[in-house]
């Protein structure tokens, strides 16, 4: 059978069936987060505080492992939406060398400067020693973690979601069973306390990067050659960074943006700080499903403007925002039915109650509008249209959400209340123009391959 008598790679995928285990995938590595710092307290809360802080730290630097592995989703869809295999298969290998690279780079940030970098924070001596030495030894293999971000976009890139998400899934029972062993040292073995958590992590993800590697060979089209590792090709690595550098200067963006209005929830008081948390804790899920679905719609919408499917691509993304939008709103309606349960399961406090009340009866407002931004920067990034949105986000976000937010949280009077209100603003301003940018079909013409051509198919 030839290329072209093969059924295109993304008439073979359905929406449900690439999202459903993005979104199991991304709740589990939001437990994997949590479980050491829940383990941990256990202990003693100056642990709990000192790993969370470490935990920060790391979370940031796999923030950063992304944005190779965000291009070389979208430039490996469109390569097998093309039907180029064989070049897909190359850029792969260029960027497992690259995000190795990077991840050795930071892990031996870490380890030199991870205790100054405590010290600016203004830890205390006791809590300094616990983060260091957790830090140094999470850090010291931080790059298992950028060769796991590499080689698992990779293979969702071709559609494969399910087998990623098992993986995460096994690693999840590995480090929750190395801690229960390592921490707490049951059935005779050392009791490590913090050292013995970040052991357990260590060791899971080493596990779990060598299975994501056996299924890379496996499920890869066109396998990867050794030499692929250490040849340099000028044109993929520039195609990876015109996706994956705008998409970490968004996720920058809105990072930073976060972090300023925070300091304004703090201004505003200790109480509004405990709700904004517990508030965020429970919306993190909302976004799970919208990121979960932008992911499915991102491999989709890729591989269909890999093959100049572009009308196609039109109609799944706008069906997709559709489903995500009306999902949303029904899952953020039903909680808020319950929204004074929810709140008390975090806190007794009847004002933290109230508050966090109302701000869940603003979601109803604010999540739906977030579904916009999440699912259509994904499929504009998927076309190759990767500039607009970071543009659009650093305007609106620091134009319009900052402002906004102390003028209506700290200048007026309206509490925190009044700084999601400025989140509801920003969002459904972004949204919309997203929307329009789909909508005028300028991605069309930012395609990162052509599709292989009748001639080259008989080749």
């Amino acid at each position: 059978m030839t290329t072209s008598d093969r059924i295109p790679s993304w008439k073979k995928l359905s929406l449900f069936a690439v999202t459903w285990p993005i979104f199991i995938d991304s709740v589990l590595r939001m437990l994997l987060g949590t479980v050491d710092v829940f383990m941990l307290s256990r202990i003693s809360d100056t642990a709990t505080g000192a790993v969370g802080l470490a935990n920060e730290i790391i979370f940031f630097c796999i923030l950063m492992f992304g944005f190779v592995g965000i291009g070389t989703s979208v430039v490996v869809s469109q390569y097998i939406g093309a039907g180029r295999e064989k070049e897909a298969s190359r850029i792969s290998a260029l960027a497992i060398t690259i995000n190795l690279a990077f991840g050795i780079f930071v892990s031996i940030v870490l380890v030199g400067f991870g205790e100054p970098l405590m010290r600016l924070m203004h830890l205390s001596p006791e809590q300094i020693g616990i983060a260091g030495r957790y830090l140094k030894i999470i850090g010291g293999f931080i790059w298992i973690e950028a060769l796991s971000y590499a080689v698992s976009s990779i293979i969702r890139a071709g559609g494969n979601t399910k087998s990623v998400m098992f993986v995460t899934l096994g690693v999840n029972v590995i480090h929750i069973t190395g801690n229960y062993l390592l921490i707490f040292g049951n059935f005779g073995f050392p009791e490590w306390g913090v050292t013995g958590a970040a052991v357990s992590t260590v060791v899971s993800r080493l596990l779990g990067i060598v299975v994501l590697f056996a299924i890379l060979y496996r499920r890869i089209p066109s396998r990867i050659r050794i030499k692929d590792y250490v040849t340099w090709n000028g044109s993929y690595v520039k195609k990876i960074l015109s996706v994956g550098l705008p998409a970490a200067g968004e996720h920058l963006s809105w990072q930073s943006q976060y972090l300023m209005i925070i300091s304004f929830v703090n201004v505003i008081g200790v109480t509004a700080l405990s709700t904004h948390v517990y508030v965020m804790n429970v919306s993190n899920y909302y976004m799970a499903l919208a990121m979960a679905i932008g992911a499915g719609t991102e491999i989709i919408v890729g591989q269909m403007v890999g093959a100049g499917e572009m009308e196609a691509a039109y109609r799944r993304l706008m069906k997709s925002v559709k489903v995500t939008f009306f999902l949303t709103l029904a899952i953020v309606g039903t909680a808020s039915i319950f929204r004074h349960e929810i709140i008390g399961l975090f806190t007794e406090n009847p004002d933290i109650i109230a508050v966090g009340a109302s701000i869940f009866l603003l979601s109803i407002v604010i999540e739906p509008g977030r579904t916009f931004n999440i699912v259509i920067i994904n499929s504009l990034r998927a076309a190759g249209d990767a500039r607009f949105p970071v543009l659009m986000g650093v305007i609106s976000m620091w134009g319009v959400s900052v402002p906004l937010a102390y003028y209506l949280g700290v200048h007026s009077g309206i509490g925190l209340i009044g700084v999601w209100i400025a989140f509801a603003v920003d969002e459904w301003l972004r949204g919309v123009l997203m929307l329009l940018r789909w909508r005028s079909r300028a991605w069309e013409k930012k395609a990162l391959v052509k599709p292989v051509s009748a001639a080259e198919t008989s080749m």
